[in-house]
This record gives structure tokens, C-alpha cells and sequence, in this order.
């Protein structure tokens, strides 16, 4: 099957072609909106929605013709309906509904954070069972998952999500957005030495990061230079999430790990996920750069282990965009 991907959860318009055949992404095309929002340092929904409504023929057509492959093509249309921002999910979930609709092909819709949880296995078999933490600007959240669809949530942050801290940091200290990047950046060049920072007391395995930025602010008032804040920020951050990545993989005994969204990019944590791997003897899995965003290519993945786990059954048109539903809930 060639499946046609779509992701507009929040502002990057991806579309993509997956090939199961071939178990391979023919083509995988994402649309940045950063300029759009970077003079308000964050997402907002309308503005999302409409520079959404304006790219995404533009970025089907220019992913159709990467793949080299016409819409006749295409026998299967997945797209994200949920979580995400609403007007934004809608643009997407109504697009890719006209496509099957007018081809007369079958739909499914795909939940954002299962296909995050899959992009390490794009194009590979996944191996259960194994945990998944998923860091991003939306989300962040470790879970067990021993098949598709048989999901137990473990932790997850009880405010802001790791992606949104670095974003909120990153305008403090007047850096940009998006955050990650830059503060990553900075991390990489820098060479002296780190301020201490709380790292929050959450039960379990959850997670919490408002106090991170509290005690950044105090910082910026205390003087100290902004590559120093930032440096010392992502350090404890990331030591924080890998610290209780750790405490679940010995509350489990599972020795595979899925890590995927945008933070999976940085590389501090991909060196510390490198350090778990020889002190705790895990396998970890990490998703190819161009997947460790948001992207249409793992939308079409996971929509195809849908169809053919739900006996090629597609979703009714009438599903509906949602802007939360928990995973456990798929």
C-alpha cells in the first residue's frame, strides 16, 4: 500500500508517502511556520490554522511529486485528529478526508502521540514490549507499551511539557523561538562551568518543570550571563527526564526504549540516552532526525499498523478532531 500522511496538529503543515511494500518514507515534505509565530514566542491557534489552510495543497502536491507518485497512487489516507490545536487538526483532518472521500479509498485517524511513539520503527519492525518516553513541545510522557494499541501511562508532566519549558526559557533570556534549538546550541559551544538548579520533587515517574523556569527567572535578576542560564537549564532538565526514564526502566524490567518528539533531537540527551544504554544495558530506540518532529511520515506508519491490525476497516468520515484524548484512550 502507498498510504498518504497528514500532520497540521500544531504549526508545521507535514505531509508524506509511505510505501509498505517497500517498508520505507518515499517522501516526507514539512512546512515550518516559525516566522509566523516568532514575534509572539509561541504557537496561537488562529494564525496556525490559517498559514495551514495556505500551504497544505501546495505541500500534498510538492510530496506526491518527491515520491514520484500520483494520487491515483495513494490507497490509504492517515491523518491526525488528536491532540493538538483545534483549528489547526481540523484543516488537516478535513483535507485528508476530501482526498479519500473524492478517491474513494479508506481513512484512518491516527492519535499524535501514538505516532510519535512509533517513529523510531518507521522503518523497522517494532519490538515489544518497551517503554516510550515522548519529550516535545506539547507533550511529555513515559509509558509502557507491550503491542499497538495496549498502552499503560506510567508519568507524565503535571504542568508544562519539556518542549514548552525550553520555549519559555529561551524567551527570557530574549534567544528566540523556537527554544530547543538554540538553547542546544548554546549548550554544545559552552565550556564552563553549570549553576545548580532544583530539579522538581514529583511522585513517581511524573514530571514537572514550572519550577525550572522559576528558577531561571531568579537567576536572570541575579545577574548571571544568559549562556550560562541556558547551559545550566538544559542540563538539569534533561538530567531530570533521563533520572526518572532510569527509575521506570528498573520499576519495569523492560530493557527496550522508544524516546521520539522534538526534544529527542537534543543532542545532551542523546549522549545521556547513550550513557543508559551501557550503565543500565537497554536498547534504545531513537527516530531519524527528519522524524523527531512533528511529520507526516509517521502519521502514514501508524495509520497503515491500523488498517491492517483492524482487519482493513476505515475510520467513518464523521470522526471528529479532538484538541485532547488521553492515549490510554486509544
Amino acid at each position: 500500500m502507498k498510504v498518504l500522511g497528514i500532520d497540521t496538529s500544531c504549526d508545521d503543515t507535514a505531509v508524506a508517502i509511505y510505501d509498505s511494500d517497500e517498508g520505507k518514507v518515499l517522501s516526507n515534505v514539512v512546512s515550518s511556520q516559525y516566522e509566523a509565530h516568532r514575534v509572539y514566542g509561541g504557537v496561537v491557534p488562529e494564525i496556525a490554522a490559517r498559514e495551514h489552510l495556505k500551504n497544505i495543497d501546495v505541500i500534498f502536491r510538492e510530496a506526491l511529486e518527491k515520491a514520484n507518485v500520483d494520487v491515483s497512487d495513494i490507497d490509504l489516507v492517515a491523518v491526525t485528529y488528536t491532540p493538538g490545536l483545534l483549528p489547526a487538526l481540523l484543516v488537516g483532518l478535513t483535507f485528508g478526508k476530501g482526498v479519500a472521500f473524492a478517491r474513494y479509498i479508506p481513512f484512518k485517524g491516527v492519535h499524535h502521540i501514538e505516532a510519535h511513539m512509533f517513529s523510531p520503527f518507521i522503518e523497522r519492525e517494532p519490538e515489544f514490549p518497551f517503554i516510550s518516553l515522548v519529550v516535545s513541545g506539547g507533550h511529555t510522557m513515559i509509558s509502557v507499551v507491550r503491542s499497538l494499541g495496549n498502552y499503560k501511562l506510567l508519568g507524565k508532566t503535571l504542568d508544562d511539557a519539556i518542549g514548552e519549558a525550553f520555549d519559555k526559557v529561551a524567551k527570557m533570556l530574549g534567544l528566540g523561538y523556537p527554544g530547543g534549538p538554540v538553547i542546544d546550541k548554546i549548550f554544545r559551544n559552552y565550556r564552563e562551568g553549570y549553576l545548580v538548579l532544583p530539579k522538581p520533587q514529583a511522585r513517581g515517574v511524573n514530571m514537572s518543570f514550572s519550577g525550572l523556569k522559576t528558577a531561571v527567572r531568579r537567576l536572570i535578576e541575579d545577574g548571571y550571563s544568559k549562556e550560562m542560564i541556558a547551559a545550566s537549564f538544559q542540563k538539569t532538565a534533561i538530567d531530570y527526564v533521563v533520572g526518572k526514564l532510569r527509575k521506570a526502566v528498573r520499576e519495569t524490567g523492560i530493557r527496550r526504549i522508544s524516546v521520539s518528539g522534538g526534544v529527542s533531537a537534543n543532542s545532551y540527551l542523546r549522549e545521556r540516552l547513550h550513557e543508559l544504554e551501557n550503565t543500565e544495558r537497554v536498547k534504545v530506540f531513537l527516530p531519524e532526525m527528519e522524524f523527531t518532529s512533528d511529520n507526516g511520515a509517521m502519521v502514514a506508519y501508524v495509520g497503515y499498523l491500523r488498517f491492517e491490525k483492524e482487519e482493513r476497516i476505515g475510520d467513518p468520515f464523521t470522526l471528529n478532531a479532538y484538541p485532547s484524548l488521553p492515549i490510554t484512550g486509544v
